[in-house]
């Protein structure tokens, strides 16, 4: 495939993955629209952690960011789900743009040993915006990240909960290097939803891993 030169170009491609079509709210799946996928990657591309590195999306959920690292010349871009529905049609999506260097696995992050040198991970965990939590999983998705030793580390949260990690990002040798702030739409999917969307402030953590 040829290589993707403008910002603009790759939203349009990720435009092309649909959402998941019953998402579960135990799992808290929410699409992540292509306009904040693709302003993500093309940041981690240009500060050079997507070309010719080995990624791995941790809750990969319908493959976008697998994908688009897939696109931006990723040598390796692996996503991890532990839902079945999610993996299959992440591997439809991958299959329609005949990417070769896209990988999915099934399989619970926490189960997950190292299947290769990973560079870079890229994850969009549950951080717990459904019931307004302090926190979701997030924190458990850091460790796991962590554990299987990345250069670095792009990880999205709450922004509410910003001055906590910080600290707990400092205390366990994660070097913060930038912080990149978004308007996350909620659409009405669930049954507790009240309102037809809602703007969630969330951020994403870029850190350098100090051990």
């Amino acid at each position: 495939m040829r290589k993707i030169k403008r910002k603009k170009h790759l939203e349009m491609k990720l435009q092309s993955i649909p959402p998941h079509p019953k998402p579960k709210v135990g799992l808290e799946q929410y699409t992540t629209p292509s306009i904040i996928a693709s302003d993500l990657i093309w940041n981690a591309y240009s500060l050079g952690d997507i070309e010719e590195r080995n990624v791995l999306d941790l809750g990969c959920g319908s493959g976008i960011f697998t994908i688009g690292c897939g696109l931006m010349g990723a040598n390796t871009s692996c996503g991890v789900d532990i839902d079945e529905d999610s993996i299959r049609l992440a591997c439809e999506s991958s299959q329609k743009l005949k990417l070769d260097n896209v990988d999915f696995i099934l399989n619970d992050i926490n189960d997950l040993d190292n299947v290769y040198e990973v560079d870079t991970i890229i994850q969009n965990p549950p951080f717990g915006s459904q019931r307004n939590a302090e926190h979701g999983q997030d924190l458990a998705f850091v460790r796991k990240a962590c554990q299987l030793k990345p250069d670095v580390l792009y990880s999205f949260h709450m922004a509410s909960t910003e001055e906590f990690l910080i600290d707990y990002y400092e205390k366990n040798n994660l070097e913060i290097t930038h912080i990149f702030r978004y308007d996350f739409p909620i659409p009405k999917i669930y049954e507790f939803h009240t309102k037809e969307m809602q703007n969630v402030n969330v951020i994403v953590i870029r850190a350098v891993l100090n051990f």
